[in-house]
């Protein structure tokens, strides 16, 4: 049942948030909220995020505050089903603003971005909600009291969490941050309220390696199992470090040292936890030449978004695709549907250029028709340390592509793109890069199975 009275508003509340759609046949419909409509509060309390708005929302009789564009504010009295969604949608997912992040770190990627790129890959965000929301990390200089009260009282787990160092002094020098050795005392408390956390460690030669990184995992272990894995990855350097710290790439002789001793923890907290815990990047692997781990040893892959276990997924996944295909292909020998067959190229960074060679070759085992060109791209916008896809631009992908042959469809792997649009880092459009190659461009999803199917697709 629902029940409203609408006048002149005496209420007026600081914070509102505009209404961006209404969904068909809810009950935000049938209030007759609008597009524009402005929210003000639920049972006389102010939302200030989506947090707040999906917790007091459940409840099976509420009062909402809505302002019309003309001023006026109807009181919206509602009787519902528990968790029965109101069917509102606002202009910013997180119904809040992000919060910048206010540290200097050392080895800040955005820091070293060139000049004259959208606004939106300069912001650097630290905030505890797009951790829950989107899986970001947070250095917990940029929470207050009040936002640890939020995320316990909210149940928001799990927390991602950028440790870098548990020495308190070595972590205001990476963060040039007086408080960041401070801040790691938060992490106390999630522990208390049974929160579950993520962390990771992007690892600066000399700075926070060697026995600084040992230290700081054995400091981490204390916190399983609510925390429960964390990432070392090797810092990421552009070309653009004028006045910047001084930092130096990790060599084969460090990738070594830092798989050993990971590895070693690895067996001691699966002995003891019955967990891996800490997982080395798979740019680590690749630089000391090594065997990526077995799958088991990634504990279900919680660390994917920071590329721990990427490669060793993707190969699994296309291999066990591979195999239901070849076994299919075998079943109907005599069958007289055509083989696929076809030229196409495939575009990669090079961190992942030999793994996807490796799988081209061998969709080629089972079908000869099938022919393909694999182009490791070379990172020239950011620089040539620079070897992951997600990074490359299309002016990268247009001048290493031109005048080669493409065959009748390009590759590209989906992280190449801004999420959600057809847009590169550089702010050239698909279509543009399409018609400067003049090839057809599709883009491939992040599985071995979304592999295979794209190639057969594409011939």
């Amino acid at each position: 049942m629902i029940r409203s009275t609408a006048g002149k508003g005496k209420v007026m509340k600081e914070k509102s948030h505009v209404v961006s759609k209404v969904l068909p046949g809810s009950i935000g419909e049938e209030l007759e909220i609008e597009p524009g409509d402005r929210l003000l509060s639920i049972d006389n309390t102010e939302i200030e995020d989506i947090f707040d708005y999906q917790f007091m929302i459940q409840d099976t009789y509420i009062e909402l505050l809505i302002e019309k564009p003309n001023k006026e504010q109807w009181l919206l009295e509602v009787e519902k089903d528990y968790e029965e969604d109101l069917g509102l949608e606002f202009e910013s997912g997180l119904m809040d603003e992000y919060r910048h992040c206010c540290n200097k770190c050392v080895f800040c990627f955005i820091d070293q971005m060139p000049p004259g790129m959208r606004d939106t890959l300069y912001f650097k965000d630290d905030d505890s909600r797009l951790s829950f929301l989107q899986g970001n990390y947070v250095t917990l200089t940029n929470m207050s009291d009040h936002d640890i009260d939020r995320i316990c009282r909210y149940r928001l787990s799990p927390i991602n969490i950028s440790f870098h160092a548990m020495n308190p002094e070595l972590r205001c020098k990476l963060l040039n941050n007086r408080f960041a050795g401070e801040a790691l005392k938060k992490v106390d408390r999630l522990m208390e309220a049974d929160i579950h956390m993520n962390g990771q460690i992007v690892l600066c030669k000399g700075l926070n390696d060697g026995k600084e990184l040992e230290y700081s995992i054995r400091e981490l272990m204390k916190y399983i199992p609510n925390l429960e894995s964390v990432s070392v990855v090797p810092v990421g350097l552009t070309k653009y470090r004028r006045g910047l710290y001084p930092l130096e790439p990790f060599d084969r002789a460090d990738a070594e040292a830092v798989i050993d001793f990971i590895e070693s923890v690895q067996r001691e907290c699966f002995a003891r936890y019955g967990i891996h815990f800490v997982h080395a990047s798979d740019e680590w692997y690749i630089l000391a030449d090594r065997e990526m781990p077995e799958a088991e040893r990634y504990d279900g892959y919680l660390q994917l978004e920071n590329g721990v276990g990427m490669l060793r997924l993707l190969t699994n996944e296309f291999e066990e695709e591979m195999k239901k295909r070849t076994e299919r292909k075998d079943l109907q020998a005599d069958s007289q549907d055509e083989e696929p067959e076809g030229e196409l190229a495939i575009a990669t960074g090079k961190l992942a250029y030999p793994y996807i060679q490796s799988m081209a070759e061998r969709m080629t085992q089972v079908w000869p028709g099938l022919h393909f060109r694999v182009y490791p791209i070379t990172n020239f916008f950011f620089g040539e340390k620079i070897t992951v896809s997600g990074l490359i631009t299309g002016q990268d992908l247009l001048s290493q592509l031109k005048d080669k042959p493409l065959g009748s469809c390009l590759l590209l792997p989906e992280n190449i793109l801004r999420s959600g649009e057809d847009v590169f880092l550089d702010d050239m459009r698909l279509p543009e890069l399409e018609k400067a190659l003049q090839v057809p461009i599709n883009i491939v999803k992040s599985s071995g199975k979304d592999f295979v199917d794209s190639v057969l697709n594409a011939v």
